[in-house]
């Protein structure tokens, strides 16, 4: 019990996954041959016209040979997750990301992949899709015996597949903590036609009630919504070059289906989690719906050039903080929880009724005051032009003081806007004052319209295709920013960053 209750102390007090986790089980030998992981780079990978991808915010995880395997070592630990600037919340990942750094790999490669958990419960490893002998499964129970916490599992397996697929815990809440990344076999040989740009974007959905960092994994609406990680505006655009054929992968691993949309531009779905599809079934379209636990390989040629919207077309999922009990909030100050905590979590507390009922879900938005309850509802809430302008100024002065505010296109409300029913609906959800185009600054968004990001909210990105001159001075600037891969955990386990 004692080294339990040292490994649960250490790991938390050293800040989540975002510093060194401590050696807790003894040293293994490695015979490691051929370069360095942190050194190995990963257009080396593969050759014969086949680009590596690309995650956008996610970075990629290195590998060495030892003893004709391709070695990756990953790390199940707590970690902090900057969904966009200034909201951080504590999830579970890999290697100190959520999600995990993305594997790459190429048809007929032996894999050895170490798992080691510094969770402080037992986790697993589910390779989804793979065609591996059942004692690689990772499924907890039935074909391995859960990693113990402290643990370590050493998956080993050659590989005949190709495609878009990825790994998750097999923990169901463990996975609605952000325990997922991407898995990714290339063909041998490659696709015809070939891919100049290839990318990757992985699905997540948070549940984070107000004024906390740590989502309600139990909880069934989702107010952040993610693309690898990042919320809108924070997401990094895709940059490609006018005329090239690109190839996006989508991997969708939460609680809702996304339809993914891609503005300007037609594409054909070319692969799904089980591999390449036949050419005869490749349709047009511009719209692709991923499941939960799917993936969609869509692919287009890049000829319209512009600034084109990437996104989940569900309207609440173009949203961040879209839930009910939010959006009052940021309008009033001082408005009370309503119901008792337990309840707004919707976390039963043996009172007799319907789990499901009204008195099992965020107050906020339908009751107001101290005395507040599921029994008086009520809908946003009544804003005044002058009320609006007042939240948005005290909103200015609070914690995002670095957003640009109504400098771009500010909106005057009608007189009677309030008399109006529905409104306000995009008062604060997108608009102009949402903008905080300097707050999310990077080479990727750099020539985008002012006032951008104030309409990239939740699941949105953009798809970038620009003249080769723009291309190349945004490529270039992107090669000037420091090196933000993550240096591979040593096979000793030395601490992080050591």
């Amino acid at each position: 019990m004692k080294n339990r209750r040292d490994f649960l102390r250490k790991t938390f007090g050293l800040g989540a996954g975002l510093v060194a986790a401590p050696r807790l089980f003894a040293t293994a030998q490695a015979n490691a041959t051929g370069m360095d992981m942190e050194h190995m780079g990963h257009g080396a990978q593969h050759s014969g016209g086949i680009a590596s991808v690309e995650t956008p915010d996610i970075p990629m995880l290195p590998w060495r040979m030892v003893d004709g395997a391709k070695e990756f070592h990953l790390v199940a630990e707590p970690v902090k997750q900057e969904l966009m600037p200034g909201k951080v919340v504590n999830l579970w990942g890999y290697n100190g990301s959520a999600p995990g750094p993305t594997i790459e790999v190429v048809q007929g490669d032996r894999v050895r992949i170490i798992v080691d958990n510094h969770l402080p419960e037992p986790t697993s490893m589910h390779w989804h899709g793979f065609e591996v002998p059942v004692g690689m499964d990772g499924a907890p129970g039935s074909s391995q015996d859960p990693i113990a916490p402290g643990g370590r599992f050493v998956y080993e397996f050659t590989l005949h597949q190709e495609g878009t697929y990825f790994y998750h815990s097999h923990m169901a809440m463990q996975e609605m903590m952000g325990m997922l990344g991407a898995f990714i076999m290339h063909p041998k040989p490659a696709y015809n036609p070939p891919a100049d740009r290839d990318f990757v974007i992985l699905l997540q959905e948070y549940s984070v009630l107000p004024n906390n960092a740590t989502p309600n994994s139990m909880n069934m609406e989702f107010n952040w919504l993610t693309f690898n990680g990042k919320s809108g505006p924070a997401t990094t655009p895709l940059i490609v070059r006018l005329g090239q054929r690109v190839r996006i992968r989508i991997i969708n691993l939460g609680m809702d289906h996304h339809p993914i949309h891609l503005h300007g531009h037609t594409f054909v779905v070319t692969g799904s989690e089980g591999g390449r599809q036949p050419k005869t079934t490749w349709a047009p379209g511009n719209t692709v719906l991923v499941g939960v636990a799917q993936s969609r390989d869509v692919e287009f040629v890049a000829n319209n050039p512009g600034d084109w919207m990437l996104h989940c077309h569900l309207p609440h999922h173009m949203m961040n903080q879209m839930s009910s009990n939010v959006g009052p909030l940021t309008r009033r100050r001082g408005m009370a929880m309503g119901v008792s905590m337990e309840n707004g979590m919707g976390m039963l507390d043996g009172t007799p009724g319907a789990p499901l009922g009204d008195d099992y879900g965020p107050s906020l938005g339908r009751g107001m005051g101290v005395g507040s309850t599921s029994d008086q509802p009520t809908g946003n809430g009544a804003l005044s032009p002058e009320g609006a302008k007042q939240a948005m100024a005290s909103r200015q002065d609070q914690s995002m003081s670095g957003m640009q505010g109504m400098q771009h296109g500010e909106t005057e409300f009608p007189e009677n806007a309030n008399q109006v029913p529905g409104f306000p609906q995009d008062a604060f959800m997108e608009g102009p004052m949402m903008a905080m185009d300097k707050m999310v600054d990077k080479p990727e968004n750099y020539g985008l319209r002012p006032g951008w990001s104030g309409f990239m909210m939740g699941m949105m990105t953009f798809v970038r295709v620009l003249p080769p001159d723009m291309y190349d001075k945004i490529m270039a600037m992107k090669s000037r920013q420091p090196n933000k891969e993550p240096r591979m955990p040593g096979m000793e386990h030395e601490p992080h960053g050591s």
